[in-house]
């Protein structure tokens, strides 16, 4: 395929990459977009909600019960596996090129993939922290009912607590409502604008602050993969409308 070849040409001779990732990297692990039409026909069907609703800052802080059972249910994949783009992407750094990874995604694909530089724009489902005293947990404990008993006493409901106060204990990602992290921020702009080739996969660009993010770019190459057009084509040196892990897996 002459652009799996011009690819790979841009990926040699660059000395610098930052690949930009969104959920159709983590779509092809099996994770579905819990912001498409079927994602939306779901909430709206089970809960008579949208998902943004759900999990967003004020609606865990009114409805931290409904928020988990949602949660749980729609954001933790714990059998999902790497696909051949986290692979792929991990493997250039292991060639020892320089890679960063930006991600929008919360799985923690990219580092059980093997990349050691991934700034994870809207946190990790795999950490969490408590409200209380900040004691930290691993997504395990979250997900067992022996952690959802209320301080009190009681039936276990969804709602994590702290085996240390008792206190409630939330994920650490980003909702709707609250802003990014300012330090996981900095570290991805610079170092987008010091890349010289920024590969941009598995995002349609709709989603901002994190689209806006292109514009710290001002490297020679851009490429863009994915299987819909984008608002950044016309700038790109390349656009790719293939499934990301099937080009990744073409460049060997």
């Amino acid at each position: 395929m002459s652009e799996i070849k011009q690819l790979k040409g841009l990926i040699d001779k660059a000395t610098r990459i930052v690949f930009f990732g969104g959920a159709g990297v983590s779509t092809e692990s099996g994770i579905p977009d819990f912001r498409s039409e079927k994602g939306l026909y779901k909430a709206k069907q089970e809960y008579g909600r949208s998902p943004e609703e759900m999990i967003s800052h004020s609606f865990f802080v009114r409805e931290p019960e409904i928020f988990y059972d949602y949660y749980k249910k729609n954001l933790i994949y714990p059998d999902a596996q790497p696909n051949a783009a986290h692979l792929g992407i991990a493997a250039l750094e292991g060639a020892g090129k320089d890679v960063r990874v930006v991600t929008q995604n919360i799985d923690g694909l990219h580092t059980a993939a093997g990349s050691t530089h991934v700034y994870e724009l809207h946190g990790s489902v795999l950490r969490n922290y408590c409200l209380k005293c900040g004691a930290k947990y691993d997504l395990a404990y979250i997900m067992d009912p022996a952690h959802c008993v209320p301080p009190g006493g009681g039936e276990a409901g969804h709602v994590p607590y702290c085996e240390k106060c008792g206190g409630m204990v939330r994920p650490d990602v980003v909702l709707y409502e609250e802003g990014l992290d300012d330090a996981t921020v900095k570290g991805a702009v610079d170092a987008i604008a010091k890349a010289d080739l920024l590969i941009v996969g598995g995002t349609s660009l709709v989603v901002y602050p994190a689209a806006g993010f292109l514009n710290y770019y001002h490297g020679k190459d851009l490429v863009l993969i994915n299987l819909t057009a984008t608002s950044a084509d016309r700038m790109a040196t390349l656009a790719i409308r293939e499934p990301i892990g099937e080009v990744f897996a073409a460049l060997g």
